[in-house]
């Protein structure tokens, strides 16, 4: 009798294999701009773990992950129009070979960069836990990424929280060109995850169908809640790293050869004719039907148009969210009731948190502890383990997992207690989780926030006082956020947890205790609207969080001799509110910038470049500005006091402006 399941196997592993072949040569005649990593060779291993999905499991990929494509349910022609850079692509012509999203089948994205599906899978875990859906996520990656510390952290995740993951390693024995055997410490990789408490395999990943039960059972232990595992299958890729580049420096033709007749289709095809009962026409039947598929999907990708080169710039960020204009008091409220810049942001993550369930905060101690600046105190009591999430310290693992969570239709708020600390998950943020609604055209959201305390004057030295705020902004995707007020914090904040962009929320130390009126009516302020903190005629002052209120300690005393300073908030880095800054420079004609970092390449060199290009006609003076000092911070109060400015230097700097 002829068995159905092998049957679409074989056709899943054809499918591949004749797609990789046609881009191949299709590479040859140049019809692909950029890369090409085929799949040949590896057509198992994405054939047999698939199998058991769903559209609503999810599959995080690697680099070389056309086959993952095509084995999860992309039609082969959206596959090649994206190679071939046509509008017609999974992604629209702006990922090519390596970036590949269909979210609608629960492709949910290819990376260049080694490592990160391993922990955006975590997310897709996490999402399924938390909103108790039952769907599974899988990693694929090759044996390169298990010398990465992306696997460690991810692993490790997976195990303390039993997250249903699938870790699928595709040992194809070299990483680019490096050989596993030279690479890694041991010569195996399903036995480390027994250092985890996971249960951990070793396969033949050119035998399907062993490939197909071991995955079976897998999917069934992480969908009854038992947690992930970690597989590898052991092959080879017959063809180079990315097609075009030399092959024979690094291993042999005789090695190639070995293992091309270890052809994970042949093989199948033969116990298809020889164990199943399967007759010689019926295979080549199979055979002729997947040749036309891809011939037709080849023309269908070749006349397909390119991209306009107008949406060149669309979906780095959500549609917009906009919200009521609000003033700082809101009329018929108490004006009595003033709380502190952290009750502020706790109000507004303890509201959203009850009435929307997607929402859950990752960091250290955020749990029964309530963070190291109270945070999230008490909300544990309230929303237990799952939502209120310890983690272990390993920045870049959960950052990455909020990242494959958001992905997954969850909202994660990550507490990094320190912005420093979030230096640790560069990668992620800018490479992951910044670019992932434009690479997908928008078909996936990103409501990640990300927080951390900022700022110099409490002796913490260099690794607990960093902004950076300049840095992230220069990030296309990213919103970044710096309040200098309770009743700002809590606006923000709010419209942060509703939007669906990720948000870089950093909040001053020194200014955490501040207190100011915060009404107890609902209310948010849309990004990129700033503050006009003081009105005044005679210079503009624009400050960022504490620079703000020292700059609003002199007012008083300057406009006793004659000097009127209007004082204006950005509130947001990105987007950043210029045409107020210009409107208040028309009316003055001066204009000081005061930011508590170094100078180069920062904020207030924007904010001049900016004014300087759009308002030159109004200035009566040169832009000014007054910075921090360009070094690490220092321990002592007495060196830490001279890097940042001070009152009495910002009235110093709006006294000499006004002379000019």
């Amino acid at each position: 009798m002829v068995h159905k399941e092998h049957l679409s196997l074989f056709r899943t592993m054809l499918i591949i294999r004749h797609t990789e072949e046609e881009l191949a040569r299709c590479h040859q005649r140049g019809l692909i701009f950029g890369a090409c990593h085929t799949y040949v060779g590896q057509e198992a291993i994405s054939t047999g773990v698939c199998a058991h999905l769903t559209k609503d499991d999810s599959v995080f990929s690697t680099h070389r992950g056309h086959g993952h494509a095509l084995s999860k349910g992309m039609h082969p022609r959206e596959l090649m129009a994206e190679l071939f850079g046509r509008a017609t692509g999974c992604s629209r012509g702006r990922g090519g070979s390596m970036h590949l999203f269909s979210p609608e089948i629960g492709m949910m994205g290819t990376s260049g960069i080694v490592g990160a599906c391993i922990l955006q899978a975590c997310g897709g875990g996490y999402s399924s836990k938390l909103m108790k859906s039952g769907a599974v996520a899988v990693a694929f990656f090759g044996d390169g990424a298990v010398n990465n510390g992306a696997f460690h952290e991810g692993l490790n995740m997976a195990s303390i929280w039993k997250l249903p993951v699938l870790f699928i390693c595709e040992n194809n024995q070299f990483a680019t060109e490096v050989p596993f055997s030279y690479s890694s410490g041991i010569p195996d990789v399903g036995r480390r995850a027994a250092s985890y408490g996971l249960p951990g395999f070793e396969v033949d990943g050119n035998d399907v169908i062993a490939v197909t039960e071991i995955a079976r059972e897998a999917v069934a232990r992480a969908r009854s809640g038992e947690g992930a595992t970690l597989i590898e299958c052991k092959t080879y890729r017959t063809r180079p790293h990315a097609e075009g580049m030399g092959d024979f420096m690094y291993r042999t033709r005789e090695q190639v050869e070995e293992w091309k007749r270890k052809c994970p289709i042949a093989s199948l095809r033969e116990r298809l004719l020889n164990e199943f009962g399967v007759d010689e026409p019926t295979l080549q039947g199979i055979e002729s039907e997947i040749q036309s598929l891809v011939a037709e999907s080849r023309a269908f990708a070749e006349s397909s148009p390119l991209p306009d080169s107008s949406t060149a710039a669309m979906n780095v960020y959500a549609p917009v969210r906009k919200v009521a204009p609000c003033t700082r008091l809101i009329e018929g409220n108490d004006p009595t009731r003033n709380i502190t810049f952290t009750q502020a942001t706790h109000e507004a993550l303890a509201e959203e948190m009850a009435v929307n369930p997607s929402i859950f905060v990752m960091g250290e101690g955020i749990g029964v502890r309530g963070g190291n600046f109270k945070t999230t105190a008490g909300l544990y009591d309230l929303y237990g383990p799952v939502r209120l999430c310890d983690t272990p310290i390993s920045e870049r693992g959960f950052v990455g997992l909020a990242g494959g969570a958001a992905m997954t239709g969850t909202r994660p708020v990550v507490d990094f207690m320190f912005a420093d600390f979030i230096l640790d998950s560069i990668g992620e943020i800018i490479n992951q989780i910044a670019k992932m609604q434009y690479m997908s055209s928008g078909r996936l959201k990103m409501p990640v926030l990300l927080r951390g305390c900022i700022g110099i004057g409490h002796s913490a030295a260099t690794h607990h006082s960093g902004s950076y705020y300049a840095m992230y902004a220069q990030v296309p995707g990213l919103r970044v956020v710096v309040p200098s007020n309770a009743y700002d914090a809590k606006g923000l904040m709010k419209h942060a947890l509703r939007c669906d962009d990720p948000v870089m929320f950093l909040e001053h130390r020194e200014i955490l205790t501040i207190k100011c009126h915060v009404p107890t009516e609902d209310y948010e302020i849309e990004f990129g609207h700033a503050a006009i903190v003081r009105e005044g005629k005679t210079v503009t002052v624009v400050a960022l969080a504490r620079m703000v209120h020292l700059t609003m300690s002199v007012c008083e005393q300057l406009e006793q001799e004659g000097i009127s300073v209007e004082v204006i908030d950005p509130r947001t880095v990105s987007p950043l509110d210029t045409e107020t800054i210009l409107q208040s420079v028309a009316k003055t004609g001066r204009l000081l910038i005061v930011d508590e970092p170094p100078a180069p390449c920062g904020f207030a060199a924007e904010i001049a470049a900016q004014i300087a290009d759009a308002g030159f006609n109004d200035l009566d003076a040169p832009i000014c500005r007054l910075t921090g000092v360009f070094t690490p911070t220092p321990y002592s109060p007495p060196l830490e006091s001279v890097v940042v400015p001070t009152a009495l230097e910002i009235a110093n700097a709006i006294r000499a402006l006004v002379k000019e």
